[in-house]
């Protein structure tokens, strides 16, 4: 969920009665884990410091006020390279993670969403996130993963049968470590392997296919991390029938 415009413009106050409110909800309807995603605007590499700084102070604002919500998780898109390179925005971006964790006592956990790759995106390959993590030095241990399916599948990681699935989880785990993993999103990939596209499709309608799906549900080091589906909503019918795949898969 969003606290406020993914797209901008000034955020309104959580007050104590709108997090009480808020979270007798949440138990009432039995959420006992929420994540909020940060605005889409953030770029933590841009060589413009109006908007470079202005990132860091949101996604710290986005902390705090999940923290006020009591969600476990704050997730991120790091921004994009084309202002400075790859090397100095991977290395920019971990200086604005630092800053943005330096002080920081509330519960809610910061995770790096991985992208797709488009227009030099920055998080796109498990080396980059992984340096990226390196470089934030005693912050490491505070930061965590976001693993998105389209978004790793445009940027290469084969995920359509149970071996792709098994081999891009062990390269996870050789390059960042699984413990870092606290989240998927499962989304279908309307582009091919590789395409450094982000497009989300319904479960099985995409490149990616069912199959791929299957094994990552009963995936035995992946089932205790929540999934999250951004796939697209054109009726209402839609989020049910793409949740009903993941149930199944589940045996649920």
């Amino acid at each position: 969920m969003f606290t406020r415009s993914p797209y901008g413009g000034k955020e309104q106050p959580i007050t104590k009665a709108v997090a009480q409110k808020f979270k007798k909800a949440c138990q009432e309807h039995g959420f006992k884990d929420y994540y909020v995603h940060a605005p889409y605007y953030i770029n933590l590499a841009s060589s413009n410091n109006r908007i470079r700084y202005g990132s860091i102070s949101a996604i710290r604002k986005e902390l705090e006020r999940s923290d006020q919500l009591g969600v476990k998780y704050v997730m991120a898109h790091l921004g994009s390279a084309k202002d400075v390179g790859e090397k100095e925005a991977v290395k920019k971006t971990a200086e604005a993670i630092k800053k943005i964790l330096t002080g920081y006592k509330g519960k809610t956990e910061f995770l790096m969403e991985m992208s797709a790759g488009s227009g030099q995106v920055i998080g796109d390959t498990f080396d980059e996130l992984a340096e990226i993590l390196k470089l934030t030095g005693k912050f490491k241990n505070k930061i965590g993963i976001c693993f998105d399916t389209a978004h790793a599948f445009a940027s290469g990681y084969d995920l359509r049968t149970k071996k792709a699935v098994d081999d891009t989880f062990k390269e996870f785990d050789k390059k960042i470590g699984l413990k870092k993993l606290k989240l998927i999103h499962c989304n279908d990939s309307k582009t091919g392997l590789g395409s450094h596209v982000d497009r989300h499709e319904h479960l099985g309608q995409g490149q990616i296919g069912l199959d791929g799906f299957k094994a990552i549900v009963k995936h035995s080091k992946l089932k205790k991390i929540n999934i999250i589906l951004e796939t697209p909503k054109k009726t209402p019918k839609d989020d049910p029938r793409n949740l009903a795949i993941l149930r199944k898969f589940r045996g649920k």
